[in-house]
């Protein structure tokens, strides 16, 4: 079997998604999104896992979206196959239900840095540049660079960077709020999953329950979110028991508000 392009693994109560096409420097195509797909699956799923790094193998942590891959794709095959899928996948990692903390060791750019984006938190070590050059060769940000960028760090930061196409060393980032923490070369890994380690002595379901209101406040869920909350709560009731228990008696539910 071929070495997967995207993995999952937990160390205790962190769950590290590892990005694994460092001759590319972790550029995404097709593959590397379903890769990708199916490892946040893992995550979500991964009993006992409080918080979750993205981290990319190699000296990059991604190079963005792979211009091999979709630079000769039809325009309608461009806007279904490439831009609406990576964007479902976007969209299932912000919304993972642990906190996620990208570990940028390496230059996030384009496509990577939409995809530190859609972590929680990020750690970036001092030599890392950020930025969004889509438009330097004629394209626009695909994966939420001019939607859920602008909603996390303002509107006028990301102009700086897709139409001014700025380029922000780490240290600037920080003052920008793009980046949560810098650290020297080399210690982003660890700086973030001592970050994750603490984050997960907290109460786990509070902290999913506030992520998920959060989410709610910038824009980023609604709908589903709320329905989440609400079932939630009453999957904790006596009311949901009775319920359940008298639908499969097949008799009437005698329901207590308990």
């Amino acid at each position: 079997m071929a070495e997967r392009l995207v993995t999952f693994e937990s160390e205790g109560a962190i769950g590290i998604v590892t990005l694994r096409r460092p001759e590319k420097f972790n550029a995404l195509d097709i593959p590397m999104l379903r890769a990708l797909e199916a490892a946040l699956d893992e995550a979500e799923l991964a009993e006992g896992v409080r918080a979750v790094l993205l981290r990319g193998e190699g000296k990059g942590f991604c190079a963005g979206g792979d211009v091999e891959a979709w630079g000769a794709m039809s325009a309608a095959d461009f806007q279904v196959q490439w831009v609406r899928y990576g964007h479902r996948v976007f969209d299932r990692l912000a919304r993972l239900r642990q906190p996620t903390i990208a570990v940028l060791s390496g230059h996030a750019l384009g496509g990577g840095l939409e995809l530190a984006v859609a972590c929680d938190f990020r750690v970036a070590e001092a030599h890392v540049k950020l930025g969004f050059p889509e438009t330097s060769i004629g394209v626009v940000p695909g994966w939420s660079g001019t939607q859920r960028a602008v909603r996390r760090f303002g509107a006028q930061t990301v102009r700086r960077m897709a139409l001014g196409g700025e380029v922000f060393l780490a240290a600037d980032a920080l003052a920008l709020a793009i980046v949560d923490r810098v650290v020297e070369t080399g210690r982003a890994f660890d700086e973030a999953k001592a970050w994750g380690e603490k984050i997960a002595e907290r109460g786990p379901l509070a902290t999913e329950a506030a992520k998920l209101m959060i989410a709610v406040a910038e824009g980023e869920e609604s709908a589903a979110a709320t329905e989440a909350l609400a079932s939630g709560f009453i999957a904790l009731t006596g009311d949901l028991k009775a319920g359940v228990d008298a639908f499969k008696a097949k008799q009437m539910p005698v329901f207590s508000r308990s």
